[in-house]
């Protein structure tokens, strides 16, 4: 039966929605602007009349150009995911196994554990990024692809551990016991019931994890040197020294990065929450 509405609920549902187109274009124009400037066949970062006009003539492609042909660019590039699927393995894997040892109610302080294991996440950056230099200093990591991963990882973890605790909290432990009177072991278990129900927690924290590795500029200013110069402190750098096109260019990379990273994350939380066929 279809519901009928009344002036002043179809004027109120008119002003919502305008409300949040509002706020929806507030939030994203500042950084759509940037894909049409990325073609500016000048090295400007405003519109010029014939991009104003739509004239063919004032898009181009250089600066994308620019970019894979730089090898500083192809540098940061290959750094960031290096580091990237780096540090998500390690936090993937040390986050699940975190998250299974807080799932298990005969394990004591939970919440304490809980609370160190996503500090991280509510520290801010600076001081994390502070604290792990001097602690890597020490161990003669820094300036190294390995102490960044290290760290990443650190700062990857908590995601997954979020992630896959909630996922946990909706698995059934009878599975676990039934699987156990079948004569199945605790590495079977996981492998062959429990792994294949919490999948999209698990892919939804590495995704996190890697979108924070990804997109970190603190912790690498901090401890990477030239050779570990990843996308975002190339773009830092470039700003700095060299007001370029090219930047945003790469930034236009990001985007379409990050549009894919969210409809991932939506395509698995509507999995997640997919009723189970019989």
């Amino acid at each position: 039966m279809a519901t009928i509405r009344g002036p002043w609920e179809n004027a109120g549902r008119l002003s919502y929605l305008m409300f949040c187109t509002a706020v929806l274009l507030f939030l994203v124009a500042p950084i759509l602007v940037i894909v049409p400037l990325s073609f500016n066949v000048e090295p400007y970062f405003t519109f010029t009349e014939g991009m104003l006009s739509l004239d063919p003539q004032a898009y181009s492609l250089r600066w994308y150009r620019s970019v894979l042909g730089d090898e500083q660019w192809l540098l940061a590039m290959v750094n960031s995911l290096t580091i990237g699927i780096s540090a998500t393995v390690l936090a993937t894997t040390l986050g699940t196994l975190a998250a299974l040892g807080l799932a298990n109610p005969a394990m004591p302080r939970r919440s304490l554990a809980m609370g160190l294991l996503i500090s991280p996440m509510i520290t801010p950056v600076i001081i994390s990024a502070t604290g792990m230099f001097f602690f890597y200093s020490n161990l003669g990591l820094t300036q190294t692809h390995l102490g960044l991963i290290l760290a990443h990882t650190a700062l990857g973890t908590p995601f997954v551990v979020i992630t896959v605790t909630a996922t946990l909290a909706g698995f059934d432990p009878n599975l676990k016991r039934a699987a156990a009177t079948l004569g199945a072991g605790p590495l079977r278990t996981f492998i062959r019931i429990q792994l294949p129900q919490i999948a999209p927690g698990v892919i939804s924290g590495a995704l996190f994890a890697f979108a924070t590795s990804f997109d970190e500029v603190v912790t690498v200013l901090f401890m990477g040197g030239l050779d570990q110069r990843t996308i975002p402190r190339q773009m830092w750098v470039g700003i700095r020294e060299q007001i370029s096109p090219a930047i945003l260019a790469v930034a236009t990379f990001l985007i379409a990065f990050s549009l894919l990273f969210m409809i991932i994350v939506e395509w698995l939380r509507r999995r997640g929450n997919a009723p189970a066929k019989a």
